[in-house]
């Protein structure tokens, strides 16, 4: 067993986790660029007198000054990796493609597709190559102990799906709605994407919470998605957030068993060690360290 330091990222509405111990805001150097903010770092205290380790980091900043594009994900991930998260948990506001995942469910996706095409998807690159697996892009664990937490709390939450990632930040069109309907998505959003990529990257076990905050604009009986109505909404489910974190911190607990994904550059660089770019390598010390040295 090892220690654990669980991440979270909250996204809309959820710009701070209250109730940490011996917490403090600190900014986090990257050689990736600026992340959001500066990481909140504390304990939270379970029960028996257990303490969890926590990093939080509101995606968009506080405020929300980044749009879903301006995000810096190589940083944030980075960042992350840096103070020593050991798994992370995605708290992402997003639209309903499904008449059953009505406005307050909770949605534990384990798949994405990514329809971004405006982001720097990869630590790797020119001058060192890797490719990681993204068959399964979240974490079992992570989910199992989510949509418990959910449950726990009475929160509505459907396991599995696919989140659909689209650039932003306007909202779909009726016609690109219906297309991702068409494709079997269950929910629509802006952010989780390259994120999920870059914490696989990062040997990162991870995990989204998709909490609805409307039906996407496919739906006959529902007005257009409104920011107004969104943001009504995302309050509520903000406090249902913390809520279940809590919960999931409970059983989580503050020691972890070794995940695959801790391993999941072991076979992924496929560049010769004497061809590798010295800055590139530099760069990679957080992210890659564990297999380049």
């Amino acid at each position: 067993m090892a220690k654990t330091v669980l991440g979270v990222i909250g996204g809309s509405g959820v710009y701070e986790f209250p109730g940490l111990e011996n917490e403090r805001w600190e900014r986090v150097e990257s050689p990736w660029g600026e992340p959001s903010d500066e990481l909140h770092f504390g304990e939270l205290p379970l029960s028996g007198g257990r303490r969890l380790e926590m990093v939080f980091l509101p995606r968009h900043g506080r405020g929300h000054p980044h749009s879903p594009t301006s995000i810096n994900y190589r940083a944030n991930i980075d960042a992350m990796k840096r103070a020593g998260v050991t798994d992370i948990v995605s708290v992402s506001a997003v639209g309903s493609l499904k008449e059953e995942l009505p406005p307050g469910t909770f949605v534990i996706v384990d798949q994405f597709i990514d329809r971004t095409f405006q982001r720097e998807k990869s630590f790797f690159g020119e001058g060192c190559v890797a490719h990681v697996s993204m068959a399964q892009p979240v974490c079992p664990r992570l989910g199992d102990h989510l949509e418990a937490a959910c449950k726990a709390n009475d929160i509505p939450v459907s396991r599995g799906g696919s989140y659909l990632v689209m650039e932003g930040p306007q909202f779909s069109t009726l016609a690109e709605s219906e297309l991702y309907r068409s494709w079997g998505c269950s929910v629509i959003g802006m952010t989780n994407m390259p994120e999920a990529k870059l914490a696989r990257e990062a040997e990162i076990p991870y995990a989204t919470v998709a909490m609805v905050t409307d039906y996407d604009c496919w739906h006959p009986h529902h007005d257009d998605v409104d920011v107004s109505v969104v943001i009504q909404v995302l309050s509520g489910n903000a406090d249902k957030s913390r809520d279940m974190l809590r919960s999931f911190a409970e059983s989580f607990g503050p020691e972890r068993e070794p995940s695959p994904i801790d391993e999941a550059l072991e076979a992924a660089i496929i560049t010769a060690p004497d061809k590798i770019d010295p800055a590139l390598l530099k760069k990679l010390d957080a992210v890659a360290g564990r297999v380049l040295g």
